[in-house]
């Protein structure tokens, strides 16, 4: 009787509530769409969005002390669910995301180019998954995060139905991260043969004293499990799906892609890296350095390369701009290796994350604006943009010289800077040099796209209406990148904080 008892767990309700939240909204939204008439289903979208502000309100009492759950009975320290500073920043960063997203949609669905119900569970369920993999502390539980963040992602991409580009786009994208979660799977099973537990913290203790004869077991393990989150940051050379995906994807889908499913990936490698393998930062941090390297050099050289008159031509400059910006966001990961304390490298990284996912979302806003008179999606479209939407120009303007890192853009300066130090700091002036030259490079093209905003328009091209919520996008996340540009030492205290 007393062994039966020593095994229950109580659980944390508490800490665990913005994934729960996310996912119980999912499924009543999945299980009301059954019963609402297709002239009332925009109710689902209100509830969506309800739903992802009630697991934003959620992360309030996490403020706090951290809070662990699912713990072994034997070993109080080694837990599968830790609610610290690290999760409640990512977990906002990734439902406010998913709201901004949720905003973006409600356009799309309400013309009834996507089915509603099926599009709001898949768009809460991926929600739910991507906020609960900042909080996993196991392996396990990390694969298990990230495939409920990635499988409703494959359905997102291929939902419009009778469309072949977004059927395509699906295929290519589930083919390639089932080749990479399969990979990482098997690095799991070799780490996990290697120390035999899958505890992040009792593996990065176990890895300190491998045998001689497991040693290069554990670092294949190592490297292999990587893979799968090196994918979903689209680094180099997991980064083929990206063009075809966002331009075959629905528009909102492609900006929650670019944000919140880059999060996903960082994340996995910032605890997989940092958490457990830090004693293999000689095997991790060279490779992630030489990633960052090509990563931000193919993204930005791709997209340098677009052409303006090219259909689709403005996602696909986003989609290649975001695999340049990823590259930034591995050079602290790398630095990470190098340094005694790797608090203040994550910290640049989660620093730039939070400015990138305000501002890039900020631009897929005004790219779907601009789709709604010009399906194509042309760079030409943006031509006298700012005749027919002068707000909208001039937020666009601003977030594009925020990716650029020039002011009024200060935030983007700064978290620039701040990458930049780090690397320096970390003894990879090589490294720095690289992506003093990329972000040369970048200049070009978020200038080229600002400039065409504000020429004179070639004709009569009336201006339409712009939906409340496609409104409420533009200028929430114009209001947080001017908040961060005003006083962006505000996002750098916040992180330079113990993260874990």
């Amino acid at each position: 009787m007393t062994v039966a008892a020593s095994l229950v767990q109580t659980v944390d309700w508490t800490a665990i509530a913005p994934p729960t939240i996310a996912a119980v909204v999912g499924l009543g939204v999945l299980v009301a769409d059954l019963f609402v008439s297709e002239r009332r289903k925009a109710v689902l979208g209100w509830i969506s969005l309800a739903g992802l502000t009630a697991a934003l309100l959620a992360l309030l009492p996490l403020l706090g002390a951290d809070r662990d759950t699912f713990c072994l009975t034997t070993d109080a320290g080694a837990c599968s669910y830790t609610a610290d500073r690290f999760t409640v920043v990512i977990q906002f960063m990734v439902l406010a995301g998913a709201l901004l997203t949720a905003l973006l949609s409600i356009s799309p669905l309400k013309d009834r180019e996507l089915p509603a119900g099926e599009y709001w569970f898949l768009l809460l369920s991926s929600a739910a998954g991507a906020a609960l993999l900042p909080a996993s502390r196991d392996l396990a539980t990390l694969v298990v995060a990230l495939e409920v963040a990635s499988l409703p992602a494959f359905a997102l991409v291929g939902l419009r139905r009778g469309d072949r580009r977004s059927s395509e786009a699906a295929l290519k994208f589930f083919l390639s991260s089932v080749t990479a979660t399969a990979v990482t799977l098997l690095g799991v099973s070799f780490v996990y043969a290697a120390t035999g537990t899958l505890h992040l913290t009792e593996i990065a203790t176990g890895l300190t004293s491998v045998d001689g004869d497991l040693q290069t077991l554990a670092r294949t393990g190592v490297a292999l499990t990587l893979v799968g989150f090196a994918f979903k940051t689209a680094a180099v050379p997991f980064h083929f799906w990206v063009p075809d995906t966002y331009i075959g994807a629905p528009l909102p889908v492609a900006a929650y892609l670019s944000v919140v499913g880059k999060a996903v990936g960082f994340t996995g490698l910032i605890l997989v890296t940092v958490v457990a393998f830090p004693s293999y930062a000689d095997v991790w941090a060279p490779v992630l350095a030489v990633l960052a390297a090509l990563t931000m050099t193919a993204g930005n050289v791709a997209a340098l390369r677009q052409q303006a008159d090219r259909a689709f031509s403005a996602v696909r400059l986003l989609a290649w701009s975001s695999v340049g910006q990823a590259g930034y966001l591995l050079v602290p990961i790398a630095a990470a290796g190098y340094v005694d304390d790797p608090a203040d490298a994550i910290g640049a990284t989660v620093a730039y994350a939070l400015m990138y996912a305000a501002v890039n979302l900020g631009a897929f806003a005004v790219a779907a604006l601009v789709a709604r008179s010009a399906p194509g999606n042309r760079l030409t479209d943006y031509r006298g943009l700012y005749a027919r939407h002068p707000l909208a120009a001039l937020a666009l303007g601003f977030f594009l010289l925020c990716l650029a890192g020039l002011p009024p853009g200060i935030i983007g300066l700064f978290a620039k800077v701040t990458v930049f130090q780090v690397a320096v700091d970390a003894g990879l002036g090589w490294l720095a040099v690289i992506m003093a030259v990329n972000v040369v490079i970048a200049l070009y093209y978020y200038l080229r796209w600002t400039a065409v905003l504000f020429r004179a328009p070639e004709g009569e091209t009336p201006a339409r209406a712009v939906p409340l919520p496609l409104t409420l996008a533009i200028s929430a996340t114009a209001l947080v990148g001017v908040a961060l540009s005003g006083a962006p030492q505000m996002v750098l205290r916040f992180t330079e904080t113990v993260l874990f």
